[in-house]
């Protein structure tokens, strides 16, 4: 799993690129959690476009990072899912705490 941040503001894109499962999740948290704790980050934009697979840890991933970055104020987005992923969001009910927007323009704007 590649994991490339950028911050605009105070928020925190994370750009994703293979799969976000069991094996991969735990050094994922690791580094995202970092980021936000460096960089006082309010909002967080998950960029999945290189997510091709998730699993129930990649859930938690994201939901882990929602419940983080909603103690500090801020919100969680998704750009650039691809349909297996955002079929994952739906069923999961990752949708309901999760906004999705169509790039990260409309995110940064939106959140």
């Amino acid at each position: 799993m590649l994991t490339k941040f950028e911050i605009i503001n105070n928020d925190l894109i994370v750009k994703l690129d293979g799969e976000l499962d069991h094996h991969t999740a735990k050094t994922v948290r690791e580094e995202i959690d970092r980021e936000i704790d460096e960089n006082n980050t309010k909002n967080i934009i998950f960029d999945l476009e290189g997510v091709h697979f998730m699993d129930s840890s990649g859930i938690g991933v994201v939901m882990g990072r929602y419940k983080k970055v909603q103690r500090l104020g801020g919100e969680t987005g998704v750009i650039n899912l691809s349909s297996r992923v955002e079929k994952i969001f739906k069923m999961s009910g990752l949708f309901n705490i999760v906004k999705k927007f169509e790039n990260k323009k409309e995110a940064l704007e939106r959140l």
